[in-house]
């Protein structure tokens, strides 16, 4: 098997997740979680939109944690998201994190809104 070290470019990988928090690149950061190349920060949850808005134009895809179990996104939140060009995957919150890990390996334009478990 071949093993590649994976680099990550400004945006950073998702450590871990417990009760309420999350890791991201070793510092702990309570409560809901919004990551992009912009940084991290703090999310109001899912009826949050206008946290979310600014990230038009710099990501393709937007990945929505629910928490521990899959939730729908709210109607106008999910509409609000898709006219501003922003894709949405909605998922529970420890399949988000994966998710975007993974894409974000590979160079790929994506950020994470996920609702601490």
């Amino acid at each position: 098997m071949r093993l590649n070290e994976i680099t990550y470019t400004d945006a950073k990988p998702v450590d871990g997740y417990g009760p309420g928090f999350f890791r991201v690149a070793g510092k702990v950061q309570e409560g809901n979680l919004l990551l992009s190349q912009s940084g991290v920060a703090s999310w109001g949850g899912l009826d949050d939109v206008e946290s979310l808005l600014p990230l038009a134009g710099q990501i393709d895809v937007l990945f929505v944690g629910t928490g521990q179990e899959i939730r729908h996104l709210p109607a106008a939140v999910r509409t609000a998201l898709e006219q501003a060009g922003i894709g949405v995957e909605t998922m529970n919150s420890p399949s988000a994190c994966r998710t975007y890990n993974v894409l974000l390996s590979e160079g790929r334009r994506v950020a994470l809104a996920a609702v601490a478990v």
